[in-house]
């Protein structure tokens, strides 16, 4: 009889049910049931819309149930640095207000005068972002002072849903890591940086590692979906995730995230706090066994994306709460833009993606061309010339980061690993290789939900350890290598 686990994957755009089971030892992958993940706009603030994300969550476990392949075991994963607060008696006392909400603007300085960012990143070794949690909850204390002191706990957006699942509330460490609160060498938290701040420190609970068990679904949730089963803790940081189904072991291999987000960076034993590293802008999130993601947090394919929700008239906040335009026959798809920008003159413009100016603009499209007329650089003027501008400054900015990441580690890389969905996109792989100056492996594509079921892979015994797990991979998922054109 077949066992088999569920990796529960949410992005900022879209998530997940994917069913893994071991077959001739090799991993076999489903995916059962998928939603969109659009925003709504409350009190003036762009939130998640966390309870119609967990209406999808047991749809989709009763899918599974529907389907015939009933997991004995289930993680949940999203993206980071996003939290609700809860009361004594488990109700939320605030909203999941989403990390491009704009109402950090301001918050850095602020911190900055209680304590400097420099000691921040020597405890936390985390990237100074505006929307850290930190920040968020600065500006939440500002904001809604109400909010927090009627609050007893801190919980991640995965850790919520985990509650929601099972009653249980537990803090999972790599999520942890990307609050800016969690200090890097005690894997604790840093009650100086919260004290500093103002943060009562007895909102967060003991911090547990990935493969931890948070319990069974509570009755009711099991009655509803037809089924129970046991919820534990993955990498609960989609990225923390993504990086453990990299089928590479090689300490001249650099990993690369790509979705929403591009992560781009290599695995290390230990945080690299130096100065250097503040600097340029170096994040050292905690990983599988306690293992230390030493990369650069870069926009990502989140400009592709919305440059084809601006041009399909989809919305990615809805005002009403529902999904958005209705998405007619002439849709332009991923595959569009891609031929659109191959068959764009490439007039060479190319910006800098990781400016907070693309972080939620109104139109990602005019926001680029004035980027582009404010750099006195040539002004693309069709879809297919922002799309190239677009493609071409990406795949300059993985080729700065490598070299960056080679300054600070000392060591020279000699290829490029991309799991994700990102890792489809061939025109963008063939520039990366070009730009980059070395191979690109391309696969898996579902890193993220592999890398969860991986975690319960490894807890229920299918594999005895992440070494073996990662050879596993490398048998079951075609990988394709790019070379660059020289």
């Amino acid at each position: 009889m077949t066992t088999y686990y569920l990796a529960i994957d949410i992005g900022a755009s879209s998530g997940r049910h994917v069913i893994g089971w071991i077959e001739d030892g090799k991993i076999c992958m489903e995916e059962i049931y998928r939603f969109d993940n659009l925003q709504k706009r409350i009190d003036g603030h762009d939130c998640w819309d966390v309870d119609g994300l967990f209406a999808h969550i047991l749809e989709g476990l009763a899918a599974c149930k529907e389907k015939g392949k009933v997991p004995t075991m289930l993680g949940i994963d999203t993206w980071a640095v996003d939290f609700v607060l809860l009361d004594k008696d488990g109700k939320r006392t605030t909203d999941a207000v989403a990390y491009r909400d704009d109402r950090t603007q301001g918050i850095t300085s602020l911190v900055d005068q209680v304590i400097s960012p420099s000691k921040i990143y020597r405890k936390t070794g985390i990237q100074r972002q505006s929307f850290n949690t930190l920040f968020q909850l600065v500006a939440l204390k500002r904001e809604h002072p109400e909010q927090i002191e009627a609050a007893q706990y801190f919980l991640m957006i995965p850790e919520y849903f985990n509650y929601l699942l099972t009653g249980v509330m537990k803090n999972e460490y790599t999520n942890a890591t990307t609050t800016n609160f969690l200090n890097a060498r005690t894997h604790q938290w840093d009650e100086e940086i919260l004290d500093a701040c103002d943060i009562p420190s007895h909102l967060f609970g003991e911090v547990c590692m990935p493969g931890e068990s948070v319990g069974m679904l509570t009755p009711e949730i099991a009655e509803r979906v037809g089924f129970n089963c046991e919820v534990i803790l993955p990498a609960t940081h989609d990225t923390g995730s993504a990086f453990l189904a990299v089928p590479a072991e090689d300490e001249n291999a650099v990993y690369l995230s790509s979705g929403t987000w591009s992560l781009l960076g290599v695995e290390n034993q230990g945080p690299i706090t130096s100065e250097a590293s503040r600097l340029q802008n170096f994040t050292n999130e905690g990983g599988y066994d306690y293992r230390f993601r030493f990369l650069k947090n870069i926009m990502g394919l989140w400009m592709i994306q919305s440059i084809r929700r601006e041009l399909n008239g989809i919305s990615y906040v809805s005002e009403e709460g529902e999904a958005g335009a209705v998405r007619g026959e002439n849709e332009i798809g991923f595959g569009d833009l891609i031929e659109m920008a191959q068959q764009a003159t490439d007039e060479g413009a190319q910006i800098n993606v990781n400016d907070d100016r693309f972080l939620a603009p109104d139109s990602m499209i005019d926001e680029i061309t004035q980027a582009c007329r404010d750099m006195g650089q040539a002004v693309p003027v069709t879809t297919g010339e922002v799309m190239q501008c677009v493609y071409s400054s990406l795949s300059q900015c993985y080729a700065d980061s490598i070299a960056d990441l080679s300054s600070l580690t000392g060591r020279d890389y000699t290829s490029l690993n991309i799991v994700g969905g990102g890792c489809q996109d061939g025109y963008l792989n063939q520039l990366t290789a070009d730009a980059c100056g070395i191979p690109v492996l391309a696969g898996p594509i579902e890193g993220t939900s592999l890398g969860n079921l991986i975690v319960q892979f490894i807890k229920a015994g299918e594999f005895e350890d992440l070494k073996a797990a990662r050879a596993s991979i490398k048998d079951s998922f075609e990988i394709k290598t790019i070379y660059p054109n020289c």
